[in-house]
C-alpha cells in the first residue's frame, strides 16, 4: 500500500509540471522565473515546452524601453529555429482558453528582429502566419504587443501551442499567459445588416467561434490594470477617447448611484466599467443633430463581434433617454431604452453584434459604431449613453484562421523614422507589406512629423504613465489619419486640365446633400452615389470616407490614370473635387452595375454565354489598352468582377484604377513594389517575390474568366478546404475533364463544347504559377474572339437544324450547390507561408 501510494505521488508530482490549478503565467527564457510590476508571478517556460526544446535558445534584451510596462516578462525572450511546441494540460477542456502572447521586439543578441518571420498554432487554429512583431511594433507606434485569445473548448485535455519559423528565419516569444475562462460568448448575437435590409432580426452562433481580442475599452473611464478586472481573467481595459471620431467628444461622467451585478455575471466585466460612462451632454439643439461616434482599425475580411456594456445610473422610468446604434453605417439596433431593457437603474447589461466586414484594397479597413439620440418616441432627454466596449475577431465554424498579413508602416511614419534616423533606407525589407491590411497614410509635413514623435517620446518616457498611454491590444490609432487637407493632394496641370474641377456645393446638389438614398455601392475607398450633374447628365460620385486620411495615393492615381486614359472599354472619369478636404471622384454613370451583380449575387438577369464572351472580351480589351496603348505599361493591380461594370448596351467597362502602376520601368521588365491587391485574385509570383509585371493582370483576369464560367466568387470560405479558391479548384476539374460539375448551372443547354474548351483552355493558362507561363493579354483576347465565334457558328448551325460542334447538355440545377450570397463572399487570408515566404 505504502509502495502504490509513493508511485501515486511520484506521477502526481510529474504531472504537476504540465498542469495549472488556476492561470498560467509564463516568462520566456527566465530560468528563475519573476514577478511583474503588478506583483503577478510568472513561471519559467522550460517545463512546458515538449518539442524543440533542443533548438531554441534562452536570450536577454538588450535595450528596455521606457514604455515598458514591466521588467518581466519582457526583457527576457526564447528563441526558436525550428519548430517548437509548448504543452498546457487544460483544466476543464470543455470550457474556452484566454491564451495571450507577449512579445518585446527589441535588440538581441546574435539575432535580427527585424528578420523574424513566423506562424503560431494553438491546437487547430492559426493564429499568426508569416507574422513579423517587428514591423508590427513599427506600424502601430508600439514597444511591445500583446496579442489576445479566446480558444472555443477542446475535444484533448491539452492545448499545444506551436511556434513555427519561417524559411531561413527564427520566431520567438517573452510571455505566455493560458487562463481558464467561462463562457462568455453564449448567445447568439445579431447580425449587423439583416435589420435593415431585411426587416427581420438575424442572429449568428459564436459557441464554435475563436476570438481574438482586438479593442477593450472602459467608456468615459480611465485605464483598469490586469489585477483590478474581475473573474481572474487579468484583462487589460483602455480609455476610449483617443478612439471619439471628430470634436463631439460628449461628457465622461462617474455614476452617483451603487452599481451592482445583479444578474450579469461578476465575470462580464469589472464594476469600475459601469461606474463610468460617456454621454453628449445637456445641449439638446446640438445632440438632435450630432451623434458620438468611435472608430477603429482592423483587418478586413473578417467578421466581428461588437459588445457594448450599458449601465444607466440616472433614468429611473421608460422613455427618458432613448436612442439609436449604427454599427458601419448599418442600424444595428433602434430607439435603445436601458430601463426598458433592465426595468432597473443602475443595472448592468451586455448586447453583442456581429458585422461582415469586406475585403479592400486601399490598405485599411475602419470599424465605426456610433450613437445617436432618437426622436421617435419622444423621449424626454435627447442623450446617450455608454459605459464599455469590446471588439473580438471572429474565426466562422468552418474556418480556424484569425491571421492577418503584417500591417503597413504608413508614408507618414516611414518619413518620420527617416528623419530621426539618417540611415533609414526607405525600401529596407523590414517594411515589406502583406496585401489587404494597414494603409497608406498622407504625407505630413516636416514640423507636424517631428510634433508627433516628439509627443510619442515625451508620452512614453512619463514615469508612472507608460501602461496607459499605450493604446490597446493589437491597435494603436495613429492621430495622422484623422488628419486631412486639400495641401496632401497634388494633381498634376496637365491631369486637372483634362476632367473638370467640381465644387463641393455642386457635389452636395448633384446628390441631394448626399443623400442615402442615392448610395448605389460601398467599397475601400468609400460610398459611391448616383448624382446628376448640369440637370441632366447622369454620374456615379465616388466619396473618400471622410474619417480617414488614407486613399490619398489612390485619389491622386485615380486622376492621374484616368485623365488621359480614353478607351471604349475603360470607365470614364469626368472630374474630381477636393473641397474642404474631401476626395471626391465623379465618372460616368455605368446604369447595370457590376459584373458580379449579374453572375452570383442574386440579379434577375442571367446572362447567356455568348453575352458573357462579349463582356469578357470587352475587359480583355480595355486591359490590353493598358498594357500596349499608352505611352507606358499600365498595371491595374486589382482586376476583379467588382471591378467590371456593365453599361445598358451590356458592354465591359474597366474601372478603379486606385491601385496602378505605370512608369518607362514598366515596358522593360516587372518592378519590385509592395504588395497591393484583392485576396482570390493575387498573383502568387507577385505576393511570393513583390515582382509586379502585366502578368499579375492577366492572373487576376483568369479568375475572373472562371468566376464568369462557374458564376462563384473567387473565394468561398463556407465550401470544403479544396473548393475554397476559385483559382485552384476551377483548373483542376478541367484538367480532370469534369467541366460538367463546375459550369454554372444556368447555362443549360445551346453550349459549343469547343467553344467553353477554348475558353477554359486561356482561362487555366492565365493561372500559371510562373508569370512566364502565363499568355500575354493580347493572346487572351484573341482566344476569347475565337470562343466567341466557336459559339455563334454553333448557334447558326443549331438554327439550320444541323450541328458541327458538340454541345454542353442541358441539366437539373444542383440544389446542393451553395448560394453564393454577397454575405458568403468573405476575404479569406492567405497563409503567405504557402505562397513561399
Amino acid at each position: 500500500m505504502t509502495f502504490n501510494l509513493l508511485i501515486i505521488l511520484f506521477f502526481s508530482y510529474l504531472y504537476s509540471f504540465h498542469t495549472s490549478a488556476g492561470p498560467l503565467l509564463l516568462t520566456c527564457g527566465l530560468n528563475s522565473g519573476g514577478t511583474d510590476a503588478d506583483g503577478r508571478k510568472w513561471e519559467p517556460d522550460t517545463k512546458y515546452l515538449v518539442a524543440g526544446m533542443d533548438k531554441s535558445a534562452a536570450t536577454k534584451s538588450d535595450v528596455q524601453d521606457p514604455s515598458l510596462p514591466s521588467v518581466v516578462p519582457y526583457m527576457s525572450a526564447r528563441i526558436f529555429h525550428s519548430g517548437s511546441t509548448y504543452q498546457f494540460s487544460l483544466q476543464n477542456p470543455r470550457s474556452r482558453t484566454l491564451l495571450r502572447l507577449h512579445f518585446y521586439p527589441s535588440s538581441y543578441p546574435n539575432v535580427d528582429v527585424s528578420k523574424s518571420y513566423f506562424g503560431v498554432v494553438a491546437g487547430s487554429v492559426l493564429l499568426l502566419n508569416n507574422f513579423s512583431a517587428h514591423i508590427t511594433a513599427q506600424a502601430l507606434s508600439q514597444s511591445y504587443l500583446v496579442k489576445e485569445y479566446y480558444l472555443t473548448p477542446s475535444k484533448s485535455p491539452f492545448l499545444n501551442v506551436t511556434f513555427q519559423p519561417a524559411e531561413n528565419s527564427f520566431a520567438f516569444i517573452n510571455g505566455l499567459e493560458v487562463i481558464p475562462a467561462p463562457e462568455i460568448f453564449n448567445a447568439e448575437p445579431l447580425l449587423v445588416g439583416s435589420y435593415v435590409d431585411a426587416q427581420t432580426f438575424s442572429t449568428i452562433p459564436v459557441v464554435n467561434s475563436n476570438m481574438e481580442t482586438m479593442y477593450r475599452l472602459n467608456v468615459g473611464g480611465q485605464f483598469i490594470p490586469p489585477l483590478s478586472d474581475s473573474g481572474g481573467l487579468m484583462r487589460m481595459w483602455y480609455d476610449d477617447s483617443v478612439y471619439i471620431y471628430g470634436a463631439g467628444q460628449g461628457v465622461a461622467v462617474t455614476a452617483n448611484a451603487s452599481i451592482g451585478y445583479k444578474k450579469l455575471p461578476p465575470y462580464t466585466a469589472p464594476l469600475d466599467v459601469y461606474r463610468s460612462y460617456r454621454s453628449m451632454g445637456a445641449y439638446v439643439d446640438v445632440n438632435k443633430v450630432s451623434n458620438l461616434t468611435w472608430n477603429f482599425e482592423i483587418d478586413p475580411g473578417f467578421l466581428y463581434l461588437v459588445r457594448l456594456h450599458w449601465c444607466d445610473s440616472e433614468m429611473v422610468k421608460v422613455n427618458q433617454r432613448v436612442f439609436d446604434l449604427f454599427i458601419n453605417n448599418m442600424t444595428a439596433a433602434r430607439e435603445v431604452d436601458l430601463f426598458g431593457l433592465t426595468d432597473a437603474v443602475a443595472t448592468p447589461i451586455t448586447k453583442d453584434y456581429v458585422v461582415v466586414t469586406e475585403n479592400v484594397t486601399d490598405g485599411g479597413y475602419r470599424l465605426w459604431i456610433s450613437l445617436a439620440p432618437t426622436n421617435g418616441t419622444m423621449p424626454q432627454f435627447m442623450d446617450v449613453l455608454l459605459n464599455g466596449l469590446e471588439i473580438f475577431k471572429m474565426s466562422d465554424n468552418f474556418e480556424t484562421n484569425l491571421a492577418a498579413p503584417n500591417p503597413s508602416i504608413s508614408d507618414l511614419m516611414r518619413k518620420g523614422h527617416k528623419m530621426e534616423h539618417k540611415d533609414f533606407e526607405e525600401n529596407d525589407s523590414t517594411i515589406t507589406i502583406a496585401c489587404g491590411a494597414g494603409g497608406a497614410a498622407a504625407v505630413g509635413v516636416a514640423v507636424a512629423v517631428m510634433c508627433i514623435l516628439c509627443r510619442r517620446k515625451k508620452r512614453a518616457g512619463s514615469k508612472g504613465d507608460s501602461r496607459t498611454s499605450w493604446l490597446p491590444i493589437s491597435r494603436n490609432l495613429n492621430n495622422t489619419n484623422n488628419t486631412k487637407s486639400s495641401s496632401v493632394v497634388v494633381i498634376s496641370t496637365d491631369a486637372a486640365s483634362n476632367c473638370r474641377y467640381f465644387s463641393l456645393v455642386e457635389i452636395i446638389n448633384a446628390t441631394n446633400n448626399l443623400d442615402e438614398s442615392n448610395i448605389i455601392g460601398v467599397g475601400g475607398f468609400g460610398k459611391v452615389y448616383r448624382g446628376v450633374i448640369d440637370g441632366k447628365t447622369n454620374v456615379a460620385i465616388k466619396r473618400s470616407n471622410p474619417s480617414s486620411g488614407q486613399g490619398v495615393n489612390e485619389f491622386q492615381t485615380e486622376i492621374e490614370m484616368l485623365s488621359r486614359l480614353r478607351h471604349r472599354h475603360l470607365v470614364s472619369l469626368i472630374g474630381f473635387c477636393e473641397d474642404n478636404g474631401e476626395m471626391i471622384l465623379v465618372y460616368d454613370y455605368i446604369g447595370r452595375g457590376t459584373l458580379r451583380e449579374h453572375l452570383y449575387n442574386g440579379n434577375k438577369t442571367t446572362l447567356s454565354w455568348n453575352e458573357r464572351l462579349k463582356i469578357c472580351i470587352g475587359s480583355a480589351r480595355g486591359l490590353h489598352y493598358l498594357h500596349t496603348g499608352s505611352k507606358y505599361t499600365i498595371i491595374h493591380r486589382d482586376v476583379k468582377s467588382t471591378n467590371i461594370l456593365l453599361d445598358e448596351k451590356w458592354e465591359a467597362k474597366v474601372s478603379d484604377f486606385g491601385l496602378s502602376k505605370t512608369g518607362p520601368t514598366m515596358s522593360k521588365g516587372d518592378v519590385s513594389t509592395a504588395v497591393k491587391g484583392s485576396f482570390g485574385y493575387l498573383d502568387p509570383e507577385y505576393f511570393s517575390r513583390q515582382r509586379l509585371s502585366e502578368k499579375s493582370d492577366v492572373y487576376s483576369f483568369g479568375v475572373v474568366l472562371f468566376e464568369v464560367l462557374c458564376a462563384r466568387p473567387a473565394l468561398c470560405p463556407n465550401l470544403p478546404q479544396e473548393q475554397i479558391g476559385l483559382a485552384s479548384w476551377a483548373p483542376r476539374n478541367v484538367k480532370l475533364g469534369k467541366l460538367e460539375e463546375i459550369i454554372d448551372p444556368e447555362l443549360k443547354g445551346g453550349i459549343s463544347l469547343d467553344s467553353v474548351a477554348k475558353f477554359t483552355d486561356v482561362a487555366t493558362r492565365c493561372l500559371a504559377d510562373h508569370a512566364g507561363d502565363r499568355p500575354t493579354m493580347g493572346d487572351v483576347l484573341r482566344n476569347l474572339e475565337m470562343a466567341l465565334q466557336l459559339q455563334q457558328k454553333y448557334m447558326a448551325d443549331g438554327d439550320d437544324g444541323s450541328t458541327t460542334s458538340q454541345q454542353i447538355l442541358p441539366r437539373d440545377i444542383d440544389e446542393s450547390r451553395p448560394n453564393y450570397h454577397e454575405n458568403n463572399d468573405l476575404t479569406f487570408s492567405l497563409y503567405v507561408n504557402e505562397q513561399g515566404r
